[in-house]
């Protein structure tokens, strides 16, 4: 049978499709399938969210059925057109009228092997994972409620809409379940907030029209009140630490790419290339900023460096991800014909969402598949006065902040990543951010040299440029890895050499890092250890006395957030990889005409690298006439030709006259013409 359901949300509004059909895994239950397309009306909300894409929803839950063994329904009523509303539910056929559906969650109900049966509910906006504490869902109503309950949209509401009545069997399906009304979700949280101390947040209620209640209880249902207030009471107040012990980084704990030999890095390398054929690996991109800093207000990975092709920081690493798969595909010990894919998890924010999506499917994804993209949103933690009360923003929307890039691992967690990561089967995962364009995404030898140490976590460091660079370092921080930063090291330190004339504390931190898969899970299990970061703001909020807006000049309250490296003292076996700062990291950080970290830095430290690669090869790179005579040579390689310099034997001896762009094998062949 198919079961439309309408799913609308202020500023978007979606038709959700489940399709249920027999499990592929042959367990005796039926796997419903489905898909979330826009709908014909949808809410005037924020400018842009009526056009927000929706995701297709894979694997979304198993149903038993009590009428005996699984049957695809004969006849599927047709998707509902743009013009013409929802479709016909009397167009199920009549066994499947007779046939009554339990939705429910049932992970014991496949075996191991068939656990790419996620058993979970995705939306555009959430996730909920069988590891919720939902043992049974009686109906699908009570399913999409559930994901509702946790949605970070603005407001819900379920309606089940048609230009017919429901037969009586989905009537008798449905009719069990109601969905609480405002003012019962009204009771339920404000009885929760006031525990807690917090229901102040609630005193304009009864002046707020439905709409506007209808915002503040799902702008509330997405703080977890208990979890807000412990990590504030532990946190504000907490003396800092002004002096912590530093220490070197144990000696194995460290290797480099600037003194390994070649049959080391040979050695990782290929070892990270069979991790990735065999579907082993995946990639988290960071990318919940905006390009505030650079003058746009779009999603930072959009940002063009004004490369020659005009690609954006978005393309040249999913690119890599094209490259990479296709270097692994080739590296297979043996052929087995299935395909090497590179699931890539982008962590968007609230601001950045909806435009990021947009994005890759306007790009049709730079032609990776769609279903191996998966968007996520950063976390957000209340902001506070400094007595531990939540600010209100305006009458119905409590103050929020982002948690910091630390507030990852809580996402991962709450929006279906590792939940995912465990029904691909992958244990090895790359984290990087989207402002560096000299990322290798899925870097092998970087995964191949954590493998090899068994590490649960590792980070990339570049060598400091002088010794009082304005960066963290990585070393032993009261005993336990960590990133020591550069204002807490004393000269005397700071300046510390070894025998060869190098630092002793020069790993830089570029924020690139490798996790396995057990240790994200077990990051849940020691988040109450974990220093959450104090930052006193001025915070916008609304006066609870007199109703009006404030806007502080001075700092009036507090903002939490955690740093993505606050769990390195919580590893077993952490291991730091040094890289050369020209080939791997190039961040953007700075307004265009900036010194350092700008697009003109990103752009040079590109197109400087792919010379490199092409005189490495053999070929000469000169300037021709039609290029700037002041700029650097212009030749731009695209990830999608090389990865890191391979795969260009046949510029051996060549020309290349810049300007000159490399797309594909055919602008090579024309070199050689």
């Amino acid at each position: 049978m198919q079961i439309w359901l309408a799913r609308s949300l202020v500023g978007r509004n979606s038709w959700m499709r489940l399709r249920q059909a027999p499990c592929e895994a042959g367990c005796g239950w039926s796997l419903a399938t489905g898909s979330t397309r826009t709908a014909p009306e949808p809410h005037q909300g924020r400018q842009g969210d009526a056009q927000r894409p929706w995701s297709e929803i894979a694997l979304v839950l198993h149903t038993n059925n009590t009428g005996g063994a699984p049957q695809q329904s004969q006849r599927s009523p047709t998707p509902p057109d743009s013009n013409n509303g929802l479709p016909d539910w009397d167009r199920r056929t009549a066994a499947d009228s007779a046939r009554p559906v339990s939705p429910r969650l049932a992970p014991s109900r496949c075996s191991e092997k068939r656990s790419r049966h996620s058993h979970r509910y995705r939306s555009i906006d959430t996730a909920v994972s069988d590891s919720t504490a939902i043992s049974t869902i009686s109906t699908i109503h009570t399913a999409i409620s559930t994901i509702d309950t946790i949605s970070t949209a603005a407001a819900v509401k379920l309606a089940l809409q048609s230009p017919s009545a429901p037969p009586p069997s989905f009537q008798k399906l449905f009719s069990p379940v109601a969905m609480p009304s405002l003012e019962e979700q009204y009771a339920t949280l404000k009885a929760r907030f006031d525990a807690a101390g917090q229901g102040h947040l609630f005193t304009y209620w009864s002046s707020l029209t439905d709409s506007e209640k209808a915002l503040l209880i799902e702008n509330l249902k997405v703080i977890d009140v208990e979890r807000a207030n412990a990590i504030f009471k532990r946190t504000y107040g907490k003396p800092e630490e002004q002096h912590p012990k530093i220490d070197p980084l144990p000696a194995d704990a460290v290797d480099s790419t600037l003194s390994a030999s070649k049959e080391k890095l040979d050695h990782w390398r290929d070892l990270g290339l069979q991790l990735i054929a065999d579907g082993k690996v995946a990639v988290i991109l960071l990318a919940g900023g905006q390009g505030t800093r650079l003058g746009s207000s779009a999603p930072k990975g959009c940002y063009d460096i004004n490369l020659p092709s005009k690609k954006s920081l978005f393309e040249l690493q999913a690119q890599r991800i094209l490259r990479i798969q296709e270097i692994a595909a080739a590296h297979k010990s043996k052929a087995d014909g299935k395909e090497v894919i590179v699931p890539w998890y982008v962590m968007t924010s609230g601001p950045t969402r909806a435009a990021t999506e947009q994005y890759f499917v306007s790009n049709n994804y730079f032609g990776l598949k769609k279903e191996n993209v998966f968007f996520f949103n950063q976390g957000v933690l209340p902001a506070f006065t400094f007595d531990g009360k939540i600010f209100l923003e305006n009458k119905y929307t409590p103050a929020v902040a982002p948690d910091g890039n630390g507030g990852i691992y809580a996402a991962l967690r709450n929006e279906g990543v590792i939940a995912d990561l465990e029904r691909r089967g992958i244990p090895h995962v790359h984290a990087y951010c989207v402002d560096n364009c000299l990322v290798k995404v899925a870097d092998p030898i970087f995964i191949g040299y954590c493998a090899s140490k068994n590490a649960d976590c590792g980070a990339k460091s570049v060598p400091k440029a002088h010794a009082h660079e304005s960066v963290g370092v990585i070393s032993l921080r009261n005993g336990k890895p960590g990133v020591v930063e550069y204002s807490e090291i004393p000269k005397s330190y700071a300046e510390l050499t070894k025998p060869d004339g190098t630092l002793v504390y020069n790993a830089g931190n570029i924020a690139n890092h490798y996790y396995t898969t057990e240790f994200l899970k077990r990051v849940e299990y020691i988040e109450a250890e974990l220093d959450f970061h104090i930052a006193k703001k001025k915070i916008k909020h609304v006066d609870l006395a007199s109703g009006e807006s404030q806007s502080p000049t001075t700092p009036n309250g507090v903002k939490l957030e955690l740093f993505i490296f606050d769990v390195f003292p919580f590893t077993q076996h952490f291991a730091v990889f040094e890289v050369a700062r020209k080939e791997e990291f190039s961040p953007l950080k700075n307004a265009p005409g900036s010194k350092d970290d700008s697009p003109e830095t990103s752009r040079a430290d590109i197109l400087n690298q792919t010379v490199r690669f092409a005189t490495a090869a053999g070929a000469k790179v000169v300037k021709g006439e039609k290029q700037d005579q002041n700029d650097i040579p212009v030749l731009e390689i695209s990830p999608l030709v090389t990865y890191a310099g391979e795969g260009l034997e046949r510029l051996k001896g060549v020309t290349i006259t810049t300007p000159y762009i490399i797309n594909s094998e055919a602008d090579i062949a024309r070199l050689l013409a």
